[in-house]
């Protein structure tokens, strides 16, 4: 069977997966290119493969040949497609009590969100929590910046506020970044075995109430210029955190 039709009813369907809406009501959501399938498939939650039919078979899943015009009605991206696959959403108990934590408070960006999370996974954190209003972590461009790193750490939304107070009662302290007066350069911090490391909204920072939350506000001292692109300072940070004091 080849779908030839972009008018075809499950395409049609399926292309409503390019909408955050139909992404939460349906609790699956699409991933692009081979490298991801294979990612998506590891991880237990690829459902189909729609692919050219003059490509390499994808054989970990059921697929379904189509036309170019098809599968790029279902692409996010500006160059031809050549496989999309169809993913549930991974079920994540929030019962979890992991010690290095990235929170993520308002960020906006997907392409900074799929690289923070690429950096959480690549440094060794073990979950990933978001406000609300954050960008989708399912949407085409955080899945691409993150290349694959999504299906291989919990990333929750929650309220930051509970998840702060529930990491600080399991010993786990939390750390802002923040340029603020009562910050402490990352070279003068003395960096514990658990923590979580927060990053705020790219104009706005983190806001103040989760800021009176924080252990310990933190900021990265510069040479000159006094901001850093979120991603990079996350980034930044989840490296440093990687060498508790005394073990460099």
């Amino acid at each position: 069977m080849k779908i030839e039709s972009t008018q075809n009813s499950t395409i049609k369907a399926l292309s409503r997966l390019l909408t955050k809406k139909e992404r939460d009501q349906s609790g699956r959501f699409l991933v692009e290119g081979w490298h991801l399938l294979e990612e998506a498939s590891q991880a237990g939650l690829l459902e189909h493969v729609y692919q050219l039919s003059d490509q390499p078979v994808f054989s970990d899943a059921p697929v379904t040949f189509c036309s170019q015009l098809v599968l790029n009605k279902l692409s996010a991206q500006k160059s031809d497609a050549r496989y999309i696959g169809v993913c549930q959403k991974p079920q994540i108990s929030l019962d979890l009590t992991p010690r290095k934590v990235l929170l993520l408070d308002h960020l906006q960006d997907p392409g900074n969100l799929g690289t923070l999370i690429r950096s959480a996974v690549s440094f060794g954190l073990e979950a990933v929590y978001l406000s609300e209003n954050c960008a989708d972590p399912y949407g085409p461009k955080t899945i691409q910046s993150s290349q694959g790193a999504l299906f291989h750490i919990p990333v929750i939304s929650q309220d930051l506020c509970q998840a702060i107070e529930k990491l600080k009662s399991n010993d786990v302290p939390v750390f802002g970044a923040a340029l603020h007066q009562n910050s402490r350069e990352l070279h003068d911090l003395a960096i514990p075995d658990s923590f979580a490391i927060m990053i705020g909204n790219e104009g706005q920072g983190i806001r103040p109430k989760l800021l009176e939350q924080c252990s310990q506000l933190v900021h990265i001292e510069m040479a000159s210029f006094e901001s850093l692109n979120a991603a990079i300072a996350g980034s930044i940070l989840m490296y440093a955190f990687q060498f508790p004091s005394g073990k460099k």
